[in-house]
């Protein structure tokens, strides 16, 4: 029961910053705001970000199932609880470090929050019952895969990185790229569609910002969609 207590204390904990950030918001300006003062082409429209609802309301569903296993003896192990603590912990350290704009340090807790949630997300196996238990933590481990790229790019053009010559365009579709390798990758090794379908949120999202502005990135965005979404549908189920 303590772990689950945990777990949800956590969680609750990470909802409450999440939401201080945009009510208050920490240090008087929100994770937008903070987001859209540089002009970065992989961040995708705004929209995009809704993303945290249905993850946190996942997690939420997630959370109860183990208090309703609990009643039959089942308790999480203790790996997937420190996991999940330590998730919680770097989520609740990027925002404060984002907020108060210790960009930096903000990689090195978005790295911490990735590992944690590949951690989390090797507890379970390809069974149809584990990918449907695993289901929330796929899409946050999704939507954190894309939120380091861009976390990235942010701080490389925060401190006016040249690209070794290449064009910002260039670097976006390279970006984009090793996106749709990991979301492929995932997908074949994992049978995991959930996590797949994230970048193909994130990629339609970078499409409609830059519209017909930056036809490059634009187009690069839209096909690697495509490329995703034909692997997701040809990619047979590994046993």
């Amino acid at each position: 029961m303590i772990r689950v207590l945990l777990m949800t204390l956590a969680f609750g904990a990470v909802v409450a910053i999440n939401a201080l950030a945009t009510i208050l918001p920490l240090n008087g300006q929100t994770t937008g705001e903070i987001s859209n003062r540089l002009p970065v082409m992989i961040t995708p429209a705004g929209y995009v970000f809704s993303i945290w609802s249905l993850i946190y309301i996942l997690l939420a569903l997630w959370i109860a199932g183990f208090w309703i296993r609990l009643k039959k003896g089942e308790t999480p192990s203790s790996e997937i609880a420190l996991y999940f603590l330590l998730s919680a912990g770097f989520n609740i350290a990027w925002i404060l470090l984002w907020h108060y704009e210790f960009f930096l340090w903000t990689l090195v807790a978005m790295v911490g929050y990735l590992l944690s949630l590949i951690a989390l997300y090797l507890q379970y196996n390809n069974s149809d019952q584990k990918v449907t238990e695993r289901l929330p933590v796929s899409v946050n481990m999704g939507w954190i895969s894309v939120a380091t790229i861009t976390n990235v790019a942010y701080i490389l053009t925060y401190f006016n990185w040249g690209g070794w010559g290449l064009s910002d365009q260039l670097w976006t579709v390279i970006m984009l790229t090793f996106g749709t390798a990991l979301a492929l990758h995932v997908r074949f090794h994992h049978s995991d569609i959930p996590f797949a379908l994230v970048f193909v949120w994130a990629f339609i999202g970078i499409a409609v910002k830059h519209g017909t502005s930056e036809l490059l990135v634009t187009t690069a965005s839209l096909f690697l969609s495509g490329v995703i979404v034909t692997g997701v549908l040809l990619i047979k189920k590994r046993p």
